[in-house]
């Protein structure tokens, strides 16, 4: 960072052109933003951990969103615990599949551009916005992604103007699409949503929703060898948090050990879950 002969920021500093902090990091250390880096030619994919299978789906009062704890190198586990399931800010969760150290420095960004757009405008973005400002950021991540480093976003949240939960999901492009009652990203996600299609009901309770979230997981862990169940014996279970009305909150650890037991305990008698009527 530069100061100046009498020792203090520039003037550029302490009053940033505009509301985007993705704009002024680009004016001033465009080196700091993950789309700026020059790794040279080739595929790296197989040489960084990859997070895998992120769910969401919502709920009367809300949406929930989980992921699993595995991350991989190629045939390797990489990580057993690594959390890909965050809050974007006081009313919205993002979490990401792909490249996992860029996911994680995706996520801290965009929560930083929330904060600070939240901080010089005295308001939070619309729910709407918040979706926008993560497609820019994906964007910027294109030339990486074209050399095997993508991260898929998914992003929810609480709209208050709708009062109910809302799903985005992107591309590695930054596409982004609206989904309707749940969706799933991730190498997972195919099996993931399959399990919801039968499971899903509008009518859902939070306690279902995270429920029925839990069994996507562990049906996509069944099929998928880069998704990770829940670890039973170190007691590792998937990161959920929900958001509401009144705000975002990562279910605690108990919580979810305890539907995770429940349903675990199921599929003894019924290992590949609870069947869903024909009609």
């Amino acid at each position: 960072m530069t100061f100046d002969a009498s020792g203090r920021l520039p003037e550029a500093f302490l009053t940033p052109g505009g509301s985007s902090f993705m704009d002024f990091l680009a004016g001033h250390a465009p080196d700091l933003l993950p789309g700026r880096r020059n790794l040279g030619p080739g595929d790296l994919s197989k040489d960084v951990p990859h997070g895998t299978t992120i769910v969401a789906a919502t709920f009367a009062d809300g949406v929930v969103m989980a992921g699993d704890r595995r991350a991989t190198m190629g045939n390797i586990i990489a990580q057993r615990d690594i959390e890909k399931v965050f809050p974007a800010d006081e009313y919205s969760a993002v979490a990401f599949a792909g490249t996992a150290g860029l996911g994680v420095e995706m996520v801290r960004l965009f929560q930083v551009e929330l904060e600070h757009y939240e901080k010089l405008e005295g308001t939070t973005l619309s729910l709407d916005g918040k979706a926008n400002r993560l497609t820019a950021l994906i964007r910027g991540n294109l030339a990486m992604a074209m050399q095997g480093l993508a991260v898929v976003p998914l992003f929810a949240g609480y709209d208050h103007d709708l009062k109910g939960g809302r799903i985005f999901s992107y591309d590695p492009t930054g596409g982004r699409y609206e989904e309707t009652s749940f969706y799933s990203v991730g190498s997972g996600s195919l099996f993931a949503r399959g399990a919801l299609k039968k499971l899903y009901r509008e009518d859902l309770t939070a306690t279902e929703c995270v429920t029925a979230t839990i069994q996507a997981l562990i049906d996509a862990a069944d099929d998928d060898s880069a998704t990770g169940g829940p670890d039973m014996q170190r007691r590792i279970f998937p990161v959920v948090g929900v958001v509401t009305a009144d705000g975002y909150q990562r279910l605690p650890e108990d919580e979810v050990g305890a539907i995770v037991d429940r349903v675990i305990e199921a599929r003894h008698q019924r290992p590949d879950g609870p069947a869903a009527p024909l009609t």
